[in-house]
């Protein structure tokens, strides 16, 4: 009896937060705290199906510990073996190294948060002076992997929010290009998606060619993917060029002052990497542009460290800054407390 009761409330705890994560997904797509509700949602599923299997709600919490806790061991290890193979496939850079230091990273934490729970279960008094500093950075590391866990769930969930096809504008965020003039194979699953949504839409968007020409390039990107459209048989009465942008507010600030001179529009498609299209569409949103946005795959090895770069982006804007430090303090505040007490 009691599990029957307890499997309805997390049943009903899943369906109210699966409601609000969509709807707010839907009215809010920007907004971080989906992210939050989204997790909730997730973990009242996990534990709603594993005590509907089991029949047992404390083995179900048991086996929800269990998944985490192996969760949070192969995490890291998964992240440095991404960071060595960006390292064999990209080259060194600090960019392609940023899975592999994260990874490490975590484990770290993990590791002082595990220890310092060792040496209190077992009273071990041996380290009793790093017991503390080691609690605070494990503590630390996994409130930052928390913070970054719901940014990834939430940058590939954003992937298959339900959205119409009937766009009038298709603006395509380049990317740098090869041998000064080609488009690479990041820039051309770009490409390629936009013009699925394009047949998606009978053929009547216009889409924009949004990018500048660098120091080291021959031709604008803009160019460059407006010639892989032809190459694709796209009309070139549907193309449109803006060649002037050198970063990806000035992708939506100069393509939406082309749309808005060829008068009023609100179906507006945004295309670049999965992993860049959430940033997309939040500056869209400061900058006030009605879009939404889709994203194009990228290579499996590369998605890591791209979604690390793009969650220090995001949570470098001074609110969201804001907004997580207030977190880590709430979160930091009564370990500080414990460890000011001893």
């Amino acid at each position: 009896m009691f599990e029957t009761e307890g499997l309805l409330t997390l049943a009903g705890m899943a369906a109210l937060f699966w409601v609000l994560v969509s709807v707010f997904t839907i009215i809010y797509p920007h907004k971080l705290f989906n992210s939050f509700f989204l997790f909730l949602a997730l973990l009242s599923t996990l534990m709603a199906i594993t005590v509907f299997i089991t029949k047992d709600m404390m083995m179900s919490v048991f086996i929800v510990l269990i998944v985490i806790f192996l969760a949070l061991l192969v995490t890291p290890l998964l992240l440095i073996i991404n960071g060595i193979t960006m390292i064999r496939n990209e080259g060194r850079s600090f960019a392609n190294l940023l899975s592999l230091f994260l990874g490490i990273g975590i484990w770290i934490g993990e590791f002082s948060f595990f220890a310092d729970v060792i040496f209190r279960s077992f009273e071990i008094t041996t380290f009793e002076k790093v017991n503390g500093f080691l609690l605070f950075v494990g503590v630390t590391v996994l409130y930052f992997s928390f913070i970054i866990l719901l940014f990834v769930m939430y940058s590939i969930f954003f992937q298959f929010v339900p959205r119409l096809w009937n766009f009038e504008y298709i603006i395509i965020h380049g990317c740098g290009l090869l041998g000064g003039e080609r488009v690479s194979k990041l820039l051309s699953n770009r490409i390629d998606k936009a013009i699925k949504v394009f047949h998606k839409g009978k053929d009547k968007a216009m889409i924009i060619c949004s990018g500048g020409k660098g120091p080291d390039e021959k031709i604008s990107e803009a160019e460059a993917i407006a010639n892989y459209l032809k190459e694709k048989g796209i009309p070139e009465d549907h193309i449109l060029l803006e060649d002037r942008s050198t970063s990806t507010e000035e992708n939506l600030v100069y393509s939406y002052d082309i749309i808005k001179q060829r008068g009023p529009s609100k179906r507006i498609a945004l295309i670049s990497s999965n992993y860049h299209i959430y940033r997309c569409v939040l500056l869209a949103h400061q900058l006030k542009i009605p879009c939404v946005g889709i994203g194009a795959k990228v290579a499996p090895y590369y998605w890591p460290s791209a979604i690390i770069r793009e969650f220090v982006a995001v949570h470098l804007e001074k609110k969201n800054l804001i907004w997580i430090m207030i977190g880590y303090l709430i979160v930091i505040s009564p370990f500080i407390f414990v460890l000011l007490g001893r």
